[in-house]
This record gives C-alpha cells, structure tokens and sequence, in this order.
C-alpha cells in the first residue's frame, strides 16, 4: 500500500487556469455540437440533444454532494461519478432527465491537477470511498465549500466567510481510521463466498480482501472468517430467498484500548461449529469479545435487537479524551475516534462552559458529547429514543464516576417541550447542544429551543443542507451564528461533520424616535388581534395557557395602549400574578405573528 505522501499534488501541478478552461470549454461545445438525433432516448434541451449511450466531452467543473464531478454540455448539467474537479474528459451519457443527465467516465483527456491515483484498487467499484481519487487537500477544500455554499443558499446567511474556521480540520493520515466495519457477505454466480462491500447505489457485494480506511486488523478477521465458512460449508445469505445463515460480520476496535470485537449477523440463533472460528479469532491480540447477532427478518436492516455472546465480554471499551465508553453490537459510537476528539472538543469550546451551566444535550446517542460536556457543566440532561443507547448512556456515566448527568428516553421533540410546559428540574437551559441525524431538527423541538431561551445553542450536524435550514429558522427566532467549523470525519468520501454556535441576540441598543401622537394609531395595533385569537394561538403554537391579564401586560410592556379597565386589579389591596417568562415569551411571538409588534 503506497503512502500518504505519494497522493499529494504535485508542486508543479496548477489549478486550471482560465485559458485551459476557454479551450476546454470550446473543445466541449465544439465536440457536443455534433451529435445523432436519432433514437428514443433522447432529450432536447433546446440547445442540444443529448443521447443516451452517446459520449461527449465534459469538463468538470464542480463536485456534488457525494462527491461526483458536474459538468455542463451546452447548458445541461451532467454529473459524472469519478470525475475530479478541472478533468477534461470524454463521458457516456447513461441516462437522461429533463434538465439533468448522469454520464459514465469513459477516458480522461486532460486529468485534474488535483487527481491522484486511489490506494484501494477497489475504490472505483466499492461503495465505501468516493473520493479516493482526489487529492487529500482538495478534498478538505471541496467540503468546507460545501457547507459555506450550504449556508449561504439555504440558510440565507451573508459573508458566511467571515465566521467560519479556515481550513477544514483534517488528518494527518487519513487511512485507516475507521473503528466499525460491516461486510456483507454472500455468494458469487460460481457459489464461492464474497466478502467485502455494496458497490455504489446496489447490493452487490465487491469481495474485497482488504480496506484502505478500515482498522489493519480486519484484513486478518475476514480471512478468518471466510476460511471458516469455506472449510465448515456454512451457508450464507440470500437477499432474494431469504434463505441462509451468515449475513454480516459486523468488527469493531478500540483504537486507546486496543480491545476487538467480532459479531457475526446471522438468520439463524446458532452458528455450526462455532468453537473453531472462535480457537482462530482468539489467537488475535487483543480479541476481548465474539458474539452472533440475529436478523431473522427480511430486510436491508443490518442488525437485529438480539445479542448472543459465544465468547468472552459482550461489549469493548474504548476513550474519547478522558471518558471511557462501553460499546456493545446495538451501540451507536463514532466511527472516527481521532476526529470525534477534534469534533467534540470543538463543541465544548462553543459552548464555553464555566461550571455554573445547566445544558441539554438532544439526541444525546450512549452519552458522548453528554459525558464530555458534563465536566464542565454543573448539570447535563440528555435525551434519546434508542432505549439501550440510553442505559449505555447512564452507564457510561457511572463508569466515568459522572455524578451529574440525567438521561431520557425518548424523541427530543416530545421529552423536551414536555418537561419545558412542567416546568422544574431540566425546563431551563444556558445552553443547548443538538447533534440530530441527517434529517435534522424537528419543528416542535426548534420551537421549544426558543421558548426555552439559551445563551448558546450548538450544533453538531452530519448533512449541511438540514443545518442550513435550522440556522435559518433559529436566526429568524432571535439567534445569530456566530461560529462555523468544518470537520473531515469521514475521510474519502462526500460527507462532512459541521459544528456551527448560535448565540441569542439581546437588545442593549436604543434608538430613540421623535413622533407626534397623531401619527400613531395605537388602537389599530389592539385592533389587530382579539384576546381570545391570541389565547388560541398561544394554545396552539406552545401549548402554554394565557389569561387576558397576561395578554394585557405583555401588550402594555410592549407598549400597547389598553382599554382602561383591562389591566386594573379588582380592589386597592388586591395582589395582581405576574407573568412568567415563558407565557411572556409565547405572547409576544403571538403579537407578532399578528404584526401587532
């Protein structure tokens, strides 16, 4: 396997400058304006047909989400899987949309400066890496451009430069850093066994013997594995009958620890003759733990809910910074533990923790940013739906002597806003982090977070779309981003873990107006909204219940003239309830959303 340092760009190597870009460019159009117009699969864009089946010359000019290059033949976008940002290159066109096309990279004509040949002879084939054949650097380029255009298209932010951290934070040496691997295991058309990964957008297994990202050690274990089921005839898993007993082999490595994990997914709750596989994969340094786990259902689901330990613990360990964590088959950890470091560490220094802060941590996992934020915060409540992620968590806890940390289970948009609306232990946040999946923040959860009011809000997100999206509603709440930092956690391929802080505007300026009375219509802002509209508002966006003596307080603090009556108590020596901050809170957003402030 060739070194890191053989897949840097050449010094000598330019970006495409703009003379090779206008011959380029007119190599394309002059290419592209000969073509058949024959045949049904042909789309007319009004400049030119495209063909499917046909090849063009395309020069790619972008890269998409997962990592493809985007050209453009005469004002048609193409998206080209293996294509290199700056490649001059001839393309088959394998299908066409409306405005779109996907084309197939035939041969380069002129390669990117930025290319490099791909450690893994595999890589174009395999699912796994889709980027291997991009120079480390422009990598890291190509996804902190990815978020910042992210931001700025979707969540309409402007001078997005100027709050996010230069350059992405990569690795040193970005190979082998994965501690989790899930083969997929099967047959060939000739019946022998395959092992390795699904090629891009299939299920068809590419039988790899090794992985260029993956832990060294699981090389060895698969070679073990294989010999096994060869040796021993055991049956394998087919997608199409449902039939067959081994379907994964799922590895994990405790990169501090050292300590491994072997499970085998099975459809079936025994393994024949698992005392053999288990006298090889015990002569393994630091073997700690060999179990099955069984998936009787047919589905792409990879793992089961049922865990059968065959030798030694049923979980490994492992550290991120100082905390120990417990990692069963079901557990939901990092796949990077270098770079969850970097990532987490970044999340504590957003959220500038003191001692004296009570923080919510949505979507809290088995505890991991929850354990690491807890040693600077004074409480640390956590949330979750997965309810072994949950004992993981509280586990984790006590493993770590973490005294002051409390867990929920539960989806975050319905454990939060309910303990918000009781109020009590846990309804108040200085500061909130949220780490979603990629679909990001619910709604309702982004609502609560407001009502709730934090100082900082932080944001671990996997997909910048989704973050962009929230950033925008919470900027629109009252929220200004006011940090951004990118980082590679998923080395060779198109996705991108982002950390972005929100802190809550408060105004401290005044401007102070000049105006006569009769340019004001201050009953026509009452007019706007009867007490009984607002009340159903508030109802229905928060769940909080008003009485118009709130309403008519909140209306007063904003400046709103009352009838005389409305806001007077019923005798000299009555007491007349304030009103708490979060009907406060809700009430304003109500006069607002009647354009009555």
């Amino acid at each position: 396997m060739s070194d890191i340092r053989n897949n840097r760009r050449p010094k000598n190597n330019r970006r495409v400058n703009g003379e090779q870009r206008k011959k380029a460019a007119e190599a394309v159009n002059s290419a592209s304006s000969v073509v058949r117009t024959s045949g049904t699969d042909a789309t007319n864009t009004g400049e030119v047909t495209l063909v499917k089946n046909e090849d063009y010359q395309v020069l790619i000019e972008d890269m998409g989400n997962d990592g493809e290059g985007i050209g453009h033949v005469q004002g048609m976008t193409v998206f080209v899987k293996d294509a290199v940002v700056g490649d001059l290159a001839e393309v088959k066109i394998v299908k066409v949309k409306k405005n779109i096309a996907y084309g197939r990279l035939m041969k380069l004509i002129t390669p990117s400066p930025y290319r490099v040949e791909p450690v893994c002879d595999k890589a174009k084939r395999c699912g796994g890496c889709t980027m291997q054949q991009v120079s480390y650097e422009q990598q890291l380029e190509y996804k902190w451009n990815k978020v910042k255009n992210c931001l700025q298209r979707i969540g309409k932010m402007e001078n997005v430069e100027a709050i996010m951290e230069k350059p992405a934070y990569g690795m040193n040496n970005p190979f082998h850093y994965r501690n989790k691997a899930q083969f997929p295991v099967g047959r060939d058309k000739n019946g022998n066994v395959v092992i390795g990964f699904y090629a891009g957008r299939s299920h068809d297994i590419i039988d790899t013997e090794s992985c260029a990202i993956g832990a060294p050690v699981n090389d060895q274990i698969v070679a073990i594995v294989r010999s096994f089921i060869e040796d021993n005839h055991i049956s394998t898993y087919d997608e199409e009958t449902g039939r067959g007993l081994v379907r994964h082999i799922l590895i994990r490595v405790g990169f501090t620890t050292k300590e491994i994990m072997v499970c085998l997914v099975t459809n079936g709750n025994k393994l024949p003759h698992s005392e053999i596989l288990i006298d090889e994969l015990v002569k393994i340094d630091g073997m700690t733990s060999i179990c099955l786990n069984v998936n009787m259902e047919n589905t792409n689901r990879i793992l089961g809910d049922k865990c059968i330990t065959l030798w030694g613990q049923s979980y490994i360990t492992d550290y991120i910074g100082d905390i120990k964590y417990q990692i069963s088959p079901l557990s939901f950890y990092q796949v990077n533990p270098v770079q969850t470091n970097v990532l987490y560490n970044k999340a504590l220094e957003y959220a500038d923790l003191s001692g004296d802060e009570t923080v919510w941590d949505m979507y809290c996992g088995i505890g991991t940013i929850s354990l690491f934020l807890a040693q600077k915060a004074k409480k640390v409540y956590g949330v979750e739906i997965v309810p072994q992620a949950i004992d993981d968590a509280r586990h984790n806890a006590e493993i770590n002597g973490i005294t002051n940390a409390e867990f929920f289970v539960g989806k975050a948009e319905e454990v939060v806003p309910d303990i918000y609306k009781k109020g009590g232990d846990g309804s108040h946040a200085d500061v909130v982090v949220v780490d979603p999946p990629r679909k990001g923040c619910d709604q309702v959860l982004l609502d609560t977070l407001v009502h709730m009011a934090p100082e900082r809000i932080v944001y671990v997100s996997c997909d910048p779309a989704t973050l962009a999206r929230d950033v925008k509603i919470l900027q629109e709440k009252g929220y200004e981003a006011k940090k951004v930092a990118v980082v590679d956690q998923f080395c060779h391929s198109g996705h991108v873990e982002t950390v972005c802080l929100l802190s809550k505007l408060h105004s401290d300026h005044h401007i102070e107006v000049e105006l006569e009375m009769d340019e004001l219509d201050l009953t026509a802002a009452e007019s706007k909204a009867t007490y009984e509209e607002i009340k159903d508002y508030v109802l229905k966006k928060s769940g909080l219940k008003v009485s118009n003596l709130y309403i008519a307080q909140v209306k007063q603090k904003c400046g709103i003239i009352e009838r005389i009556n409305y806001n007077l108590p019923k005798s000299e020596n009555s007491r007349q309830p304030k009103c708490p901050p979060e009907k406060e809170t809700a009430i304003r957003e109500a006069l607002e959303h009647f354009q009555m402030i």
